[in-house]
């Protein structure tokens, strides 16, 4: 058995192969692939019609850009040295893709909450995404150069102060932590800050299945309820794909376990309907699902959402598939992934096939989730969420990883963190270039773009 200390020296001897200083360095390589040529290269096989949207959406702003251009910078940060200590990456983890939700006991936690790009790989990676969208997120709010860049650093030095802290607990312990919300208020000073951010987690709690069901669903001409239509963004769906939509359902239902199963069995199917979500993940199909327990008044929103391979996935060697499951599965991929990363899932996480080999994943559509609004953030407000999702990270990473030789790497001195920041800076630069030639790709009409939708 390797002790703690051949862990910690694992995680130093890893400085050889990439110095910590060395992770403050970004030079675009000479063959470095064109970012919007990565993105409608990543279109392909998406649902045409919907691209524009992602376009359109992604031109708002450089952070919108970012927000969508995962492969991007997957390419880039493939192309320079990495530590080689492996965790469960999120593979997205931009400032938006933390937030709270609902435990299955009903708490409200703060976590990562997006995994349709996580898979193993060099932990640094997460790091650097996560600082340069705090670096992008900090020029749209109008902050100045060295409030940028101090917010950057304080995302990793929160990664790193947390990482430290978790390397010196036990097994357990570290599986069993969590970022509970009643323990964020307390940090937060100003009475003014306090009351939005209390505003905010009471909003989160009202965003139920019976929220959606109010502002999803009108009552159709035979009396039934019905999903409502919102083209392009919700769209009914003709009986035969309805029934195909049916049968992903049902297959997703088996892969649950046998108490969830029998939970699920209490709803019936009411009604089903194509949804675009997100901006990087526009394009892909999606479905939402209104099912009703007792009676109309207990109703619950499934969402089942496409899941093909992550954009690491072409960057790294292979993952560690469940031994039960040698062949890759997008959406085992996925739920895989976040069981490992986040503190408590959802109850309803699940996957299947559906027509022509295509591969989801279930969840609820709405449990309580809830995101910050950080273009309206503060220098300071931005420094304290950039901690908040650098100490989630952190946690997310000591579960699925090596801790001990992560720390190790990391040390006592700030000189990683500080590395990173100066990373996040220059990669801020990058994606504003390349928010630039999305911006010019859509005005000479080689990328079709709607914007507002």
């Amino acid at each position: 058995m390797t002790t703690p200390a051949e862990r910690r020296r694992r995680g130093r001897a890893a400085r050889a192969r990439v110095s910590r200083a060395a992770h403050g360095l970004w030079i675009p390589a000479a063959d470095r692939p064109d970012p919007v040529a990565v993105l409608e290269r990543q279109g392909v096989g998406r649902v045409a019609e919907l691209l524009p949207i992602r376009y359109g959406r992604m031109a708002e702003s450089a952070f919108a850009f970012l927000r969508g251009a995962a492969a991007v910078m997957a390419a880039d940060l493939a192309a320079g040295p990495d530590t080689g200590i492996t965790v469960q990456l999120c593979g997205d983890a931009h400032l938006l893709n933390f937030g709270v939700y609902a435990s299955p006991e009903r708490a409200l936690l703060f976590d990562l909450n997006d995994f349709d790009e996580t898979y193993p790989g060099p932990f640094e990676w997460d790091v650097k995404r996560l600082a340069a969208s705090v670096a992008v997120a900090g020029r749209g709010n109008g902050h100045d150069a060295d409030q940028v860049r101090r917010a950057a650093l304080t995302a990793a030095q929160g990664y790193a102060t947390a990482m430290r802290k978790l390397a010196a607990l036990g097994e357990l312990d570290v599986w069993y932590a969590r970022i509970d919300t009643d323990d964020i208020l307390p940090l937060v000073r100003k009475a003014k800050s306090r009351k939005l951010v209390e505003a905010n987690l009471a909003k989160a709690r009202r965003r139920t299945s019976m929220h959606a069901f109010g502002k999803l669903t009108e009552m159709g001409e035979d009396g039934r309820r019905r999903i409502i239509t919102e083209p392009p963004l919700i769209e009914p769906l003709p009986g035969n794909e309805l029934r195909r939509v049916g049968k992903i359902f049902s297959d997703y239902r088996a892969s649950l376990a046998e108490d969830r199963r029998v939970l699920l069995d209490r709803f019936h199917f009411v009604d089903a309907a194509r949804k675009v979500v997100g901006v990087g993940s526009v394009g892909t199909r999606c479905f939402i699902v209104l099912l009703e327990g007792r009676d109309e008044q207990d109703p619950l929103f499934l969402q089942l959402k496409e899941a093909d391979r992550s954009v690491l996935e072409e960057h790294l060697p292979a993952g560690r598939p469940p031994a039960e499951a040698p062949v890759f599965h997008g959406g085992r991929r996925v739920v895989t992934g976040q069981h490992l990363m986040q503190a408590a899932s959802d109850i309803f996480l699940g996957w299947t096939t559906g027509p022509a080999g295509v591969h989801f994943y279930g969840r609820q559509l709405r449990d309580m989730k809830g995101s910050a609004d950080v273009s309206g953030m503060t220098a300071s407000g931005l420094r304290a969420y950039a901690d908040l999702c650098g100490r989630a990270l952190a946690r997310a990473h000591a579960r699925s990883g090596d801790r001990l030789a992560v720390a190790g790497y990391l040390g006592s001195a700030d000189t990683f963190a500080e590395a990173i920041a100066d990373f996040a800076v220059h990669y801020a630069d990058q994606t504003e270039t390349d928010h630039a030639a999305l911006l010019a790709a859509i005005e000479d009409g080689t990328v079709e773009a709607k914007p507002g939708i």
